[in-house]
């Protein structure tokens, strides 16, 4: 008589963060600009999905990005509400400024892999992007020590204006933002080139050069492998993940880049994974409607709200 062998016991606990970037990420990307009312109602609307982390805006002028130009109005309504990290993108030392008088709880600088998305982007070099994250960091350290610094390293895994982003130069760049003092630094995939072996590979090679100051996996879907190479993060580590309600979102200065991951989607996986997302997922769909109203002929995306009753 066979015996089957023992069961191994239950894995711990599994956590995932998702990190919700439409309200930046997505509105940056559309041409019509969605009202101050509407956007403060979306905010309530992921705020009681659960979601634990939200990107609510870039502090930029708002003659370059009009649909930003509420950006401070937004963020001092969502620290209003309790339990989660508010977070903004800054591009330079005067939107640090703006963005902690106003009060969040988190700054994101966006630094490219790409020198030619770079010089499209911030009209910066590479170089003198880490010279102002230097500043930012300095200006938290004086007046805000206890806001977390990151940096979100766009077109990580390539670019459409420049092409192939060596993987070394990648690493260099990580290495440079680590000692320029960020707490966080985590790799885009702005245009929607990786793949799951490429994801894996960066991941770790970034771990190897900077430890736990490895951040988040912010993925696109452009070319429909957003969520594989979003399970390819997990598989070496990776605990915090960018999406967009709908999958709203993109890049204005990397052509072809569209198709955030889709927040709907990749909290379905996770749950089904047994990884708790924190996150209500009929609550999530219902935010969808609070998007919606903002942006009417805006089209979502995404394959979980199709298969709900």
């Amino acid at each position: 008589m066979h015996t089957l062998p023992e069961s191994p016991p239950p894995p711990a606990a599994q956590t995932v963060l998702i990190s919700e970037v439409g309200p930046r990420d997505g509105l940056q990307s559309v041409q019509a600009v969605m009202s101050t009312a509407h956007k403060l109602a979306w905010m309530d609307a992921l705020h009681a999905s659960g979601l634990r982390e939200v990107e609510v805006g870039s502090f930029v002028p708002a003659r370059t990005l009009p649909q930003m130009a509420d950006v401070a109005e937004v963020v001092r309504h969502a620290i209003t509400l309790p339990g989660w990290t508010v977070m903004a993108l800054v591009p330079n030392l005067r939107g640090a400024a703006a963005a902690l008088e106003a009060g969040v709880h988190k700054l994101t600088i966006p630094v490219s892999a790409s020198e030619a998305h770079s010089l499209a982007n911030v009209r910066r070099s590479r170089t003198e992007m880490v010279a102002v994250v230097r500043e930012v960091v300095a200006l938290r350290d004086a007046t805000a020590p206890g806001v977390p610094v990151e940096v979100g390293m766009s077109t990580a895994f390539g670019c459409t204006l420049q092409g192939a982003v060596p993987e070394d130069e990648v690493v260099w760049l990580a290495e440079q933002l680590a000692q320029a003092g960020v707490d966080e630094i985590g790799l885009s995939d702005t245009t929607g080139m990786a793949n799951p072996v490429q994801v894996r590979r960066l991941f770790q090679r970034v771990r190897v050069a900077i430890g736990d100051r490895t951040g988040s996996a912010h993925l696109h879907n452009t070319r429909g492998l957003g969520l594989a190479n979003c399970l390819a993060a997990w598989d070496v580590g990776v605990r915090t993940f960018d999406a967009s309600l709908g999958g709203l979102g993109g890049c204005p200065y990397a052509p072809g880049a569209s198709g955030n991951v889709v927040t709907e989607d990749l909290v379905s996986m996770f749950e089904a994974m047994g990884v708790a997302t924190g996150v209500d997922h009929g609550r999530l769909i219902a935010a969808r409607a609070a998007l919606q109203a903002g942006l009417p002929d805006e089209p979502l995306y995404g394959m979980t709200p199709l298969c709900r009753p």
